[in-house]
């Protein structure tokens, strides 16, 4: 199963839409699931359910920065890389879906923003895009590692 399959399963178990994403990455972040889902749960319903940023994309840069981030914050040139890699995955979602903010994606601008979550029943799905969502994240971080993992494979050849 690629990480796109294995994001949505998640989200339709019942995990948020970060949580899906991140979490079908534990192992790559060298992290217990449990840890990760935990960690990402703040993140689902665009951070807290304020509809804020999408939280698969949350999720996508969250794994990001496990596997790609800087840790010197003194280091401008890894700071520089890794905003870089933020940007381009951010535009590769929108590209696809025209936003990465969640109540635009859902089309529910000014509505629908409590702390409740929603229930998870056959119309929830009909009528949210999340599923698609997190396994477009998942799958566009898969296609980013998997270019990265070939340009480390070229490097390493070349040396």
């Amino acid at each position: 199963m690629g990480k796109s399959e294995e994001a949505k399963k998640l989200f339709l178990e019942g995990y948020n839409c970060a949580q899906s994403v991140a979490g079908a990455y534990a192992k790559e972040m060298g992290m217990e699931f449990e840890a990760v889902v935990s960690m990402s749960s703040s993140f689902g319903g665009g951070m807290g359910r304020l509809r804020e940023v999408c939280g698969a994309v949350s999720g996508m840069f969250l794994v990001a920065g496990a596997v790609y981030g800087y840790s010197n914050p003194k280091d401008i040139q890894a700071k520089k890389e890794h905003y870089e890699r933020i940007q381009l995955l951010a535009a590769k979602f929108k590209e696809e879906t025209g936003s990465i903010v969640c109540r635009e994606l859902l089309g529910i601008e000014g509505k629908d923003a409590g702390p409740e979550p929603s229930k998870r029943t056959k119309e929830y799905y009909k009528r949210r895009p999340c599923p698609e969502m997190v396994a477009l994240a998942a799958g566009i971080l898969e296609q980013y590692m998997a270019k990265q993992d070939k340009n480390h494979e070229i490097s390493n050849k070349i040396l």
